[in-house]
């Protein structure tokens, strides 16, 4: 392996803080709002996954890149992630499977990437002040000239990003004669989403982000489903309207993260932005209902309001994050509906709660 002298590059947030490290080779300037994973594995998984959109990506492992890419290890097309930092980047990899290595990776999508950065320091920063916007530079941009930049980003909050990741036109995922039709909005929907409902014997129909309940009802499908998906929940007023709609109906309907905070707020339960959001594959979550401890992969900014939440008597916490009791879960007395904040369809990650998919065929089933 030769050595390869690389240019310097700078990592600016909001605050005027300022870390500096290397370029691995991509040049160009990106913004975001900077967060960070504690995941140790998947960051393929992680970098393409909807919900990250406009986000710079902080990898606290220490090395990223050492088993390369594979074709099928992806939840979108194309990587959703604005940048990336990290602590080492491998440009070589040892994955039997592997279809390339990340730098290539990288270049096919045109990926800000700034290296030997003190990841570890970091991250404590981001946990002691919050999320912020910040912008990594591998083209020689002043620090000046960044910041110029960067005040003209808008922040997190009230920013609607469903729209750019969802589908402009319907699609369909799994077998035709399977035995449910699954109405899913897309919001940022995962492929793994799709595949765990494909394979319990559901036919699903994938709408954009906008379409109306009566759209969506036209097809006959057995049970709703509301997606993950990136940005602030409260300005998706047509989704939250929608879902209005399915309860009113009594459908039986299943959210995922941002589909649970529109099926919170399409019952007058406020959501917030988070201090720092929660985003690992190592989540703890306490199951109220069963009393067992769940295993999960997390990964949001914004919340359900606990506060608001338990003020309504149509619903129940039906799972708490232990680390910190912000709603994990929740479902609806008077309706056939549930929903989760975290990510029962986790790859890799944790299946503790897989179970989810086979609960809402059960409520489909009774349902019909």
């Amino acid at each position: 392996m030769k050595y390869n002298t690389r240019q310097k590059a700078i990592l600016l947030l909001a605050d005027g803080t300022v870390f500096h490290g290397k370029s691995i080779g991509i040049e160009g300037t990106t913004f975001g709002e900077v967060c960070f994973n504690t995941g140790m594995t998947g960051y393929q998984e992680i970098f393409t996954d909807p919900s990250y959109y406009g986000q710079i990506m902080v990898a606290a492992n220490a090395h990223i890149g050492n088993y390369g890419v594979n074709d099928e290890d992806i939840e979108a097309d194309k990587i959703m992630i604005s940048g990336l930092v990290v602590k080492n980047f491998s440009f070589n990899h040892s994955r039997a499977n592997s279809t390339s290595s990340l730098e290539e990776y990288f270049q096919k999508h045109n990926l800000v990437c700034i290296s030997d950065v003190d990841t570890r320091a970091l991250v404590s920063y981001i946990r002691d002040n919050g999320a912020m916007n910040a912008a990594i530079s591998t083209d020689g941009k002043s620090i000046e000239e960044l910041k110029a930049l960067l005040a003209e980003i808008p922040p997190m909050e009230g920013l609607e990003l469903a729209s750019v990741v969802s589908t402009k036109e319907p699609y369909f995922v799994g077998e035709e004669n399977a035995t449910y039709k699954i109405a899913a909005l897309d919001l940022g929907i995962k492929k793994n989403i799709l595949r765990n409902l494909a394979k319990r014997d559901c036919y699903i129909k994938v709408f954009p982000y906008d379409t109306s309940y009566e759209e969506m009802k036209a097809w006959n499908p057995h049970g709703f489903f509301l997606s993950n998906g990136p940005g602030d929940p409260e300005p998706l007023l047509v989704a939250q309207e929608t879902a209005k709609e399915i309860l009113k109906a009594n459908d039986p309907v299943f959210g995922i993260c941002l589909g649970h905070q529109i099926l919170g707020l399409a019952n007058g339960i406020p959501t917030y932005k988070m201090f720092n959001g929660h985003r690992g594959i190592n989540h703890p979550v306490m199951n109220e209902l069963s009393g067992s401890g769940e295993i999960t992969s997390q990964n949001h900014g914004f919340a359900v309001n606990k506060e608001e939440l338990l003020k309504n008597p149509n619903f129940e916490i039906t799972h708490l994050h232990i680390n910190d009791g912000t709603v994990a879960g929740m479902r609806m007395k008077n309706k056939n509906a549930f929903s989760v904040q975290y990510h029962p369809e986790a790859s890799p990650g944790p299946h503790d709660s897989t179970y989810l998919f086979d609960q809402f065929i059960e409520n489909i089933k009774s349902a019909n």
